[in-house]
């Protein structure tokens, strides 16, 4: 079992930037990847960025050169630092961790972007 708490998230004005974490607990070395989804008020589920246990990452193409995800395994979180917030970012953000071909979620953390 691996447990995921997201923190960060608050309202931000366009062009701001913000750093959200999730910490990690549990079975943690069995994480073989994390990443951040978001989802906007009727819109599906997205993928925002990921980064693998080697340090690999992707992004998706509406974030790419705003938004760097990150990991420090001394502290067991992983962090998604966005800048130049636009009010299209605006959407609940959840951190996901694969461990062994089982996919585990956090409850979420609401961006907002706003003036």
């Amino acid at each position: 079992q691996v447990q995921l708490v997201e923190s960060g998230g608050g309202l931000v004005q366009p062009g701001g930037s913000l750093r959200l974490s999730c910490a990690a607990s549990g079975n943690i070395f069995s994480i073989s990847a994390m990443a951040w989804y978001r989802q906007a008020p009727g819109k599906q589920r997205e993928l925002v960025a990921a980064i693998t246990r080697s340090g690999s990452t992707n992004y998706a193409d509406s974030v790419k050169g705003r938004f760097t995800i990150s990991g420090d395994n001394a502290k067991n979180t992983v962090y998604l630092q966005m800048n130049s917030l636009k009010p299209e970012d605006t959407a609940v953000y959840y951190c996901k961790a694969l461990a062994r071909g089982i996919a585990y979620w956090g409850r979420g953390t609401q961006v907002t972007v706003s003036s």
